[in-house]
């Protein structure tokens, strides 16, 4: 029997995940967390097989989890509606198993499971396309520009930091908008972020 634990922080579907994999005659549900504080503490006591998580849930997220879960001998899958390629490379960097969205048809999740606890790893296909398909176009320069962009500090502060000046600073900011086609500094962190190219 494959023991099963589900952190979810929405109660309906909590419910509905729960009484899906019950369903199955080869699956347990054991224990439900509302947060990734929760599931951390029911994988702790309950040692299931599986921990499936969402990832943007109140208090500690299901990425934080899957990183404090990691080496515990449970194998983490991920379920959320965020195909983001940041989160998913974060994902992959706490050693998920699986990570999966949620509009994937209900038996695609038992057989993910299986395959899991079999020591495979199961990845949204259209999360790999993007991993794979998108390289960072910034140099490593444009990079260190913008990463001290997004601690906070001001082209005075940076050109400082880099032992450059501040025109040379203020060049580095728009060839860096152009490269990644946004308007400002705020949506350049942003997009970024969210594609996981940060350090």
């Amino acid at each position: 029997m494959i023991k099963i634990v589900i952190a979810e922080d929405q109660q309906m579907l909590l419910g509905a995940f729960g009484s899906l994999l019950n369903l199955e005659d080869d699956m347990e549900v054991v224990g439900k967390a509302s947060n990734g504080e929760e599931a951390v503490e029911l994988v702790k006591k309950l040692q299931p097989d599986v921990c499936i998580t969402d990832i943007e849930m109140p208090g500690k997220s299901g990425l934080e989890a899957a990183e404090e879960l990691k080496g515990l001998g449970c194998k983490v899958i991920i379920l959320t509606t965020f195909a983001r390629t940041g989160y998913f490379q974060r994902a992959l960097k706490a050693g998920v198993s699986g990570y999966l969205l949620k509009d994937s048809p209900s038996e695609e999740l038992a057989n993910s499971i299986r395959n899991v606890v079999a020591g495979r790893r199961i990845y949204a296909p259209e999360l790999m396309d993007d991993v794979y398909g998108e390289e960072n176009p910034l140099t490593d320069r444009e990079k260190e520009v913008l990463e001290l962009v997004a601690d906070g500090k001001n082209t005075k502060e940076i050109a400082e930091t880099l032992s450059i000046k501040t025109g040379t600073v203020r060049n580095y900011i728009s060839i860096i908008l152009d490269k990644l086609e946004v308007k400002n500094r705020i949506e350049a962190i942003t997009q970024s972020k969210e594609k996981g190219w940060f350090k």
